[in-house]
């Protein structure tokens, strides 16, 4: 199998395990390679570098995301469309899409050369402008959402299903999110989780000055348009960690990426598995 790694040595305490991962990984795959980011930690041949941002298809077998989720979501920008699927080892904290514990990486690894593994397909979510203003890299896995500036006290944002108007959102921003990120930054502004394959997005308000305003669950057939009011003259945008400051002027189109992308997951599993050990559902914490 042909791996590529993908990571980021954030913490100098990282290091002897992100060296034993590297070689944990040498010892069962023959062909492994790097990313840039990856490889800024020293001690890697630059034979093994990959020098493309974007991956290809059949370039790669998998990769191996080495961190956190922020580091599926930049793994997510380097597979796009290439059906790469992604394995998320978690060396980060809560870890709902990368799930692999560095304590089960070796059993994972046996299981990902026996071809015993499942790979769920994530939908994403795209944003357009007319300005081409996140170009190649205008999908998100988790989620799009509008946020006001910091010197502005809100953003009034004008919201259209399709060619029809849903509502004037007076508030902090909107959150667009995926199924796969109704359990990020949409959750935490009061949505509800939505499991990954219910072909669903979900319209999340960042503290709406309405309180009978409430998320909203849509189809993802649809598309929704944003067309933020005049009242400050710049806002921000941002498509997971990606993140830009533009003018009300802007109009934003937002629908369903044309492509998914892979997340691997070993034996039976799942996603609710995940949320239990992750939110800690059926725990007593009283006692």
């Amino acid at each position: 199998m042909r791996i590529a790694v993908h990571g980021r040595l954030r913490y100098e305490t990282d290091r002897p395990r992100l060296e034993a991962i590297l070689q944990l990984l040498d010892q069962k795959f023959q062909s492994v390679f790097f990313t840039q980011e990856m490889a800024q930690m020293g001690g890697v041949d630059s034979a093994r570098i990959i020098g493309e941002q974007r991956f290809f298809k059949n370039q790669f077998d998998a990769l191996i995301s080495i961190g956190g989720d922020g580091t599926i979501l930049e793994s997510v920008r380097k597979v796009a469309d290439s059906a790469i699927p992604i394995l998320g080892v978690n060396t980060g904290r809560l870890g709902f899409l990368a799930s692999t514990p560095f304590e089960e990486l070796e059993q994972a690894l046996e299981r990902l050369v026996g071809g015993n593994f499942q790979v769920d397909q994530r939908t994403l979510v795209k944003a357009e402008t007319e300005i081409g203003l996140f170009g190649n890299d205008n999908f998100a896995l988790n989620e799009v959402s509008v946020h006001k500036s910091a010197t502005s006290s809100m953003v009034v944002v004008k919201a259209y299903l399709d060619d029809f108007f849903l509502n004037t959102y007076w508030a902090d921003g909107l959150i667009i999110s995926t199924p796969t990120g109704s359990t990020g930054y949409s959750l935490s502004a009061g949505g509800p989780i939505i499991a990954p394959g219910t072909s669903n997005f979900i319209i999340t308000p960042i503290a709406p000055h309405n309180l009978n305003v409430r998320p909203l669950v849509i189809g993802d057939d649809r598309r929704i348009t944003l067309k933020i009011e005049d009242i400050d003259p710049n806002f921000m945008i941002s498509l997971d960690s990606q993140s830009k400051v533009v003018n009300s002027d802007v109009e934003i189109q937002i629908s369903k990426a044309d492509f998914k992308v892979g997340l691997i997951r070993f034996g039976p599993h799942d996603y609710f598995d995940t949320l239990r050990g992750k939110l800690m559902w059926g725990h007593d914490r009283r006692n």
